[in-house]
């Protein structure tokens, strides 16, 4: 039976998806027996269709190509329009709501309230939001239990890189004592050009800008803002004890001179700037900072804008990780192999 999926949002992340699902459609049926219809899609800016029988999505990427709008998908019996975030969650027919809104990440709204509805109404979310995980964790993930379904966010810390379920699926039996990770790749990328051509830390995050890489207003970025609901993420998920974004001490990298690069050089080190939780008697201490990295250390090697993360454990010792942390295909993975757990749950189930 088809997967049912209702888009709440419709962007960059979630057009990705739509083209990998298009392009992946016979391998994921043949190797994983995964087939998915999208139903409906609601975007704030661009509308809202569904039809129960699954749209032509196709149709819909040339639509958004040529006019930006999805009010101008072809009428066809059976087809709706107009309906907001809410109503799409609770009276399509999706089995699965794909959440990839515009979200406010002080808040974590309105994703947590599309969660809310979504698993009230017996049905699974998958996200990249960060917001939302990072700021009611405990809350959401209670009531998915309690609901019997599926909630996924690999794509919140890493991308499509596996820093949640890596740790939860093959490192299971240890116990993860202290997480060291590079969580955002704008200020590695600024980072490694100080180092390696030695450019001003503003010169370096005007390329990064030119790239793409940071926003117009860095100051998630470069501040540390970013990596701080990362890592509260992690330390909930994967060390399994409960930590506010509050409660993160923070400090970013615009202090950070080529005096201090140079420095760092002389004494075999490199800077970086490091999210890190460390378990301790009756709680959690969790950091994000710049820090002086030995180069011996694996975090020293990771260059550019790529994020990577060590997990250390009790049985098997530091594991490293590494890849990207951010991207259209990268992110869009993300989803899919979310998607793909559930999957595997259902035929679980099934047998």
């Amino acid at each position: 039976m088809a997967h049912k999926l209702a888009f709440i949002g419709f962007g960059v992340v979630g057009q990705g998806l739509a083209e990998i699902l298009l392009d992946k459609k016979e391998t994921l049926k043949k190797n994983e027996g995964f087939e998915a219809v999208i139903v409906a899609i609601s975007d704030l800016q661009k509308g809202s269709i569904y039809h129960h029988n699954g749209l032509d999505i196709d149709k819909v990427l040339e639509v958004l190509k040529e006019t930006g709008s999805l009010e101008d998908y072809p009428q066809s019996p059976g087809l709706v329009t107009g309906w907001d975030s809410i109503k799409t969650i609770r009276e399509t027919n999706a089995d699965t709501i794909i959440e990839v809104s515009y979200t406010d990440v002080k808040t974590g709204q309105p994703a947590i309230d599309h969660c809310k509805a979504a698993f009230e109404g017996g049905k699974n979310v998958v996200m990249t939001n960060k917001g939302p995980v990072a700021l009611a964790y405990q809350e959401l993930s209670e009531l998915a239990d309690k609901k019997g379904v599926f909630w996924g966010f690999e794509g919140t810390v890493m991308s499509g890189t596996p820093a949640l379920r890596m740790p939860i699926t093959t490192l299971a039996g240890n116990e993860i004592t202290e997480i060291r990770g590079i969580l955002n790749g704008t200020t590695n990328y600024i980072l490694t050009k100080m180092e390696t051509e030695g450019v001003s830390y503003e010169e370096a995050l005007k390329e990064a800008q030119d790239l793409g890489y940071a926003e117009a207003d860095p100051t998630s970025d470069v501040e540390g803002y970013d990596a701080r609901y990362k890592i509260a993420i992690l330390a909930n998920h994967v060390m399994n004890v409960p930590l506010t974004v509050e409660e993160v001490v923070c400090r970013g990298i615009t202090d950070i001179t080529l005096m201090d690069i140079e420095e760092a050089k002389s004494e075999g080190k490199r800077w970086k700037l490091l999210a890190k939780a460390r378990k301790e008697e009756g709680g959690i201490i969790a950091t994000i900072c710049p820090e002086k990295v030995d180069v011996t250390d694996p975090l020293a090697s990771i260059n550019g804008a790529v994020n990577a993360i060590t997990y250390v454990c009790d049985l098997l010792g530091p594991v490293t990780l590494s890849g990207a942390g951010a991207g259209k295909v990268e992110t869009g993975f993300s989803l899919l192999i979310d998607l793909i757990t559930i999957e595997r749950k259902r035929q679980v189930v099934k047998i």
